[in-house]
Parts: structure tokens; sequence; C-alpha cells
């Protein structure tokens, strides 16, 4: 299921395998360490294959916020932007512009890069803690904010696994 909406910048709703998606990148919710973990970050490691692993490593560490983009290797996007969510604390250790960052540096490194289509998960909502609904308005809000100011890219994708979180940023999407 696909859905798009005229507010702002063209943000789309995505339900189903960020894996799947052929875009320029996806962007994967990565550790600190950058090495393959659970959730989305298996998922994309996995349907990559073994190099995608590699290029992350040549990458070192990268803080929380912040972006880092590979190759895709084996996916259908042809780049996969990796960025590192905070770990939920309660809302009052900084999470939220923490949050915020990684969208905002991940659009930014898409545009260097001259990329226009890119898909997020959403980024520290799994084992990390984050409240979804949370996470979602803030998703929604940076991309909106970062795009705009950017210029692009042109296509933005959320992409989420199962009908709840659709709902939810359905409803971001619409406000």
């Amino acid at each position: 299921m696909t859905e798009r909406t005229s507010h702002g910048p063209a943000l789309e709703l995505h339900e189903g395998d960020i894996t799947r998606l052929a875009l320029d990148a996806i962007v994967n919710a990565a550790n600190s360490r950058l090495v393959p973990g659970g959730g989305v970050d298996g998922a994309i490691n996995r349907a990559a294959g073994r190099e995608l692993a590699e290029a992350m490593a040549a990458h070192g560490r990268c803080p929380t916020g912040e972006a880092r983009i590979t190759p895709g290797f084996r996916l259908p996007a042809r780049h996969v932007i990796h960025t590192v969510g905070p770990v939920w604390k309660g809302g009052e250790a900084g999470e939220d512009d923490l949050l915020a960052a990684c969208y905002r540096n991940s659009l930014a490194l898409a545009c260097e890069h001259g990329l226009q289509s890119i898909a997020f998960p959403g980024i520290s909502t799994g084992v990390y803690g984050f409240p979804p609904e949370r996470a979602a308005g803030i998703a929604v809000a940076a991309v909106r904010e970062a795009a705009a100011r950017l210029g692009g890219p042109a296509r933005v994708v959320f992409c989420v696994f199962d009908a709840q979180a659709a709902a939810i940023y359905r409803a971001r999407l619409a406000s």
C-alpha cells in the first residue's frame, strides 16, 4: 500500500518490506558501531549481502543523530544511508532532538549525493524503545522541514511494516 500526501514536500506512506523498495536510498536504523544488528538493520544487511557489513565497517563509528552512506549492493535501492537513533530514556535526555537529527542528516546526505528518492523506517521505535506515536510526529515534522529547506529529495517514503504503524503515520501525514 502506498499513499501520497500533498502537504509540503512529496511524502508517501508504504506498508511493507523496506528492503524491496527500488529507490535511490533506503535508511538503515543502525547502531553506533555500524555492525549488523537485529530488526530493520538485520533485514537490510541480510538482503544486501556481506559487502554491506564491510562497507559499514569502513566508516568506523557513527554517533547518534548522524548519518553515513554506503552502496546498496544486492538491494534494489542504490544506496543505504545508515543513521543511529537515540535510545528512549523517558524523553528528558534530548531524545526528540537526536531523532529529528537522524532524519535531517539523512536527507542532507541524500541531497549531497544527488539522490531523488529515499525511504525511512521507524527509527528508534523497535528495541530502542522510542514511543511510536511520538517518533512518527518527529519524523514527519523533521522531514517536512528539512526537505523544504534542502529542496529535495523529490520523493520521501515512510516505510512501515504493519497496519498499526501505518495508521500512526497516516494520521501524522494528514495533519
